[in-house]
């Protein structure tokens, strides 16, 4: 293992760049406590929603209207272009060069808008299937966000005396398509982490597609990827907020604990409810190599925050984190004549896999099979419709629910199980369903959608309060 660390901050933070370097990047280090440390960072808070598309509302980005031909995709080129500017902006009075800055933005965002003109061009003359080259410009314009802020970061450090590096992977203006490990190895072949400290773009050009795999989360994978490939001492996450035993605020401020040790498995738990501690394929790497993940506030620089690691399991038996996941819907298959015959259950979700929709949680007796997944799934309507026709005596039928959970490395003891049913019934919240694997690190409580809140409060109440 190597000395340095590998570090990713988030967009947001990267917003308030001036605090992170006061906490996280410079602080009151001392000059041999600078380097050794890499970063790895995203697009500045909103850039990738202007270049793609909203995450949460859905609204068209530059990507989506090219993709529907929809000309104002050029208006909205120039918004990220004057948006970037903007930002460029705030950050003067850190020492950014402005007209530098400003330069950077154009030359990449008019490079954009010929290529995105010349790919219209060739497919009218029919030959050629724009269809085709959609995965590209999706993954050429989640790229120019993270080459803004990595770019800003690196002279914004450089003029604060830093000897920061920029590493830019996103591929810009390359021939070359390397695969995955190899563009990574050959970036940091020669960097001396004790010499340099590399600002890394969060995208990374490869002959994978990182985004047609990974979408959205490509960033962790490039953050874990460059921990593994360099053999990194740790990788760390510099959060806005704590990794804590539930929503701070759901639950309150003064309420929830800092969770402090967990696990791989825990995490794993954690990504399943959409509480992503780390993007779960993003966490394999580091598992499997054995490099611990730290995550951290990063405005809260004198805490340690929380400590994964590959088999840490908690001393004393304790419930770490209660969250849940909202808006779901149980799909249940009940057919008397399902009792007693084999792959019955495999047929089931073979119509889940048709479809691309995973479950997050299930429950089956003699007769019924119930699967419960995310109610917003592109294909759920279609997928029960096939269903329906298939188990052509069954009963196929849909209820809206939700679904909240108890997770933690050590949970092997009689009586939590007990201890949470009953935090639940003082709530006067009925239980529609439960499920436990035997490994025992969650326990899920399927309950109805107007209970949510107050299940999660009345779990972390009985189960970490108390």
């Amino acid at each position: 293992m190597g000395r340095h660390t590998i570090e990713k901050i988030g967009g947001t933070s990267m917003s308030q760049f001036g605090s992170v370097m006061e906490t996280v990047i410079i602080g009151n280090r001392k000059p041999e406590d600078i380097y050794n440390r890499g970063f790895v960072v995203s697009a500045y808070g909103g850039i990738t929603d202007m270049l793609l598309e909203h995450k949460k509302s859905g609204q068209p980005g530059v990507y989506r209207l090219y993709a529907a031909n929809d000309p104002t995709w050029k208006d909205a080129l120039s918004a990220v272009a004057n948006r970037m500017c903007q930002i460029n902006e705030g950050f003067v009075s850190l020492g950014l060069d402005l007209a530098e800055a400003n330069r950077f933005v154009k030359e990449r965002i008019e490079g954009i808008r010929s290529c995105l003109k010349d790919l219209r061009r060739l497919a009218s003359y029919g030959h050629f299937q724009l269809v085709e080259q959609f995965p590209a410009v999706r993954e050429m314009l989640s790229a120019v966000g993270e080459a803004h802020s990595a770019y800003n970061s690196t002279k914004i450090l450089q003029h604060h005396g830093i000897n920061a590096l920029f590493v830019d992977l996103t591929g810009w203006m390359e021939e070359e398509n390397l695969p995955f490990n190899e563009k990574i190895d050959q970036a940091f072949h020669d960097v001396d982490f004790s010499v340099y400290m590399p600002i890394i773009t969060g995208y990374t050009k490869c002959a994978e597609g990182i985004m047609s795999t990974f979408d959205r989360g490509y960033s962790e994978i490039t953050f874990a990827k460059i921990a593994v490939r360099t053999k990194a001492r740790e990788a760390v996450i510099q959060k806005e907020f704590h990794l804590s035993s539930g929503d701070p605020k759901l639950i309150g401020v003064d309420k929830v604990k800092v969770i402090g040790q967990t696990n791989y498995d825990v995490a794993d738990q954690l990504a399943d409810m959409g509480m992503e501690a780390i993007h779960p394929r993003a966490s394999k790497g580091l598992e499997y190599n054995n490099i611990p993940l730290r995550v951290r506030n990063a405005f809260d620089p004198d805490h340690p925050g929380t400590l994964i690691t590959k088999d840490f399991r908690s001393e004393s038996p304790r419930v770490e984190m209660v969250t849940g996941r909202a808006k779901m819907v149980a799909i249940e298959v009940w057919d008397p004549d399902m009792v007693g015959q084999s792959g019955y259950d495999h047929k089931v979700v073979g119509y889940l896999a048709k479809h691309g929709i995973s479950y997050i949680g299930k429950n089956t007796n003699a007769n019924t099979i119930t699967h419960y997944v995310s109610r917003d799934v592109p294909g759920l309507d279609a997928c029960v419709a096939d269903m329906r026709k298939a188990f052509e005596h069954a009963d196929v039928n849909t209820y809206p629910m939700t679904l909240v959970s108890a997770i933690g490395s050590n949970m092997k003891v009689p009586g939590f199980l007990s201890k949470a049913a009953n935090a639940l019934a003082e709530a006067q919240i009925n239980i529609l369903a439960i499920g436990q694997c035997m490994r025992q690190v969650n326990m899920q409580f399927v309950i109805a959608d107007e209970d949510f809140e107050n299940a999660i409060k009345a779990l972390h109440r009985g189960l970490v309060e108390r």
